[in-house]
């Protein structure tokens, strides 16, 4: 597949490059106005002084409430569903709703265009930023992709070429410097559909990791990190899927550097500030659905073949997540991580899809994980960052496992 086969997409050369330190090169640096416009990446960034009360405001029109059950966990939260595509788009990851959002609103003239990633032609699992104008091209976008992908900076080319009306499917750093650019750029509308962040890494120690799952990590075409605490693989060489307990993966055998300081920092796991997000974590099975605004309703409500089912909320997550903020206190003081022995992980890999958490509770303790991890790796390495970057959602969902903000460590002390 090449980017000239496909008319109604466009992949825009990008000029500029990633900034160092805290950066997941979202594109703000890339634009032509990155380092004018007001310093744009400083006002932008995710990673320097997100203002989320202030995003949320903007994006939903009222503040996530952390008194009223899930909003603590998840955002502002209009609707909550678990869903799928009947039948499934071919080549989705999971059944397809996120490119059949964007496809939509192409189709019926909500957008002129849909900024999101593609595979790039060299490697299937290289993520290429593209500018989509024909809805049937949105089909080449299909499935996950590993890597970073300044999708921001299409913001640019997508105004040059005359499109006013954008929708863009985004991972939340990036949907975060969207809502700060988006009113200073001068579009009419951009609908906004976010996928929840998924621990990214760069394609490189991406093709280390497959290199560790298989002998011959170039059939992989395929792998999800599923709700019932295993990856599924699958393969172009014919052979059948493959499902790995995921007390059975190598993390062991990968560099302490695999996951970037970024993502042990995100201070946004659910794309909070998307019209919609799509994800798995409290899907148990299915796709979880957040619809955040009307806008999001909306677009859900224009989608076909949408089957949904009840949420389902099972077991006690508390113990996974003290036993993970244990082991990431060992690991963020350069501690060896405390291993399971080999003869219990398969008991273990047994009993967790049985009596773990699932459903919603399973999500609330990746959330929880992820202000552990984030609270815990910025007092080790970016003590004087705590103050700004950390908003208030993220101490609220820590503070149930002793995790307060110390002197200094909230903007409110100055």
């Amino acid at each position: 597949m090449t980017h000239a086969r496909l008319p109604g997409l466009s992949a825009p050369v990008l000029g500029g490059a990633a900034r160092p330190g805290l950066c997941t090169d979202c594109g703000v640096s890339r634009m032509d106005d990155g380092q004018g416009m007001g310093h744009a990446c400083g006002r932008a960034c995710q990673f320097i002084q997100p203002d989320y009360p202030a995003r949320e405001q903007q994006a939903h029109g009222r503040v996530a409430a952390p008194a009223q059950g899930d909003e603590a966990f998840f955002g502002v939260t209009q609707q909550m569903l678990r869903a799928r595509l009947a039948p499934p788009a071919p080549g989705a990851q999971w059944t397809g709703i996120t490119t059949a959002l964007a496809a939509r609103l192409l189709e019926t003239g909500a957008v002129d265009a849909v900024l999101t990633v593609m595979p790039d032609p060299a490697d299937r699992w290289k993520p290429v930023p593209v500018i989509v104008t024909d809805p049937a091209d949105l089909a080449a976008c299909r499935g996950m992709r590993m890597g970073f992908a300044p999708v921001v900076a299409l913001l640019e080319p997508a105004r040059a070429a005359g499109h006013r009306r954008l929708a863009v499917i985004g991972i939340p750093c990036q949907v975060h410097a969207l809502r700060v650019l988006e009113a200073e750029m001068g579009f009419e509308a951009i609908h906004v559909i976010g996928t929840p962040c998924s621990d990214n890494t760069t394609t490189e120690n991406f093709h280390t990791f497959l290199s560790l799952l298989d002998p011959a990590p170039q059939t992989i075409s395929y792998l999800e990190f599923r709700a019932d605490y295993r990856v599924e693989l699958r393969y172009d060489d014919g052979r059948r899927p493959r499902v790995v307990p995921f007390l059975q993966l190598p993390i062991s055998r990968l560099p302490a550097d695999f996951f970037p300081m970024t993502c042990k920092t995100c201070v946004d796991y659910t794309n909070r500030l998307a019209d919609i997000t799509v994800g798995y974590m409290g899907g148990d099975g299915d796709q979880w659905v957040i619809v955040r605004n009307a806008r999001g309703a909306r677009m859900l409500a224009a989608l076909d073949g949408v089957v949904t089912r009840p949420l389902t909320d099972k077991g006690k997550r508390e113990g996974a997540v003290r036993g993970f903020l244990a082991n990431t206190e060992r690991a963020a003081g350069g501690m060896p991580l405390r291993r399971m022995p080999d003869w219990l992980r398969p008991v273990v890999s047994f009993l967790q899809p049985r009596i773990g958490p699932r459903g919603l509770e399973f999500a609330r303790a990746r959330v929880e994980m992820k202000a552990v991890e984030t609270i815990l790796h910025l007092r080790r390495a970016f003590p004087a960052r705590l103050k700004n970057m950390v908003p208030g959602h993220v101490w609220h969902v820590a503070a149930r496992y002793g995790l307060v903000p110390g002197t200094g460590e909230t903007r409110d002390e100055g």
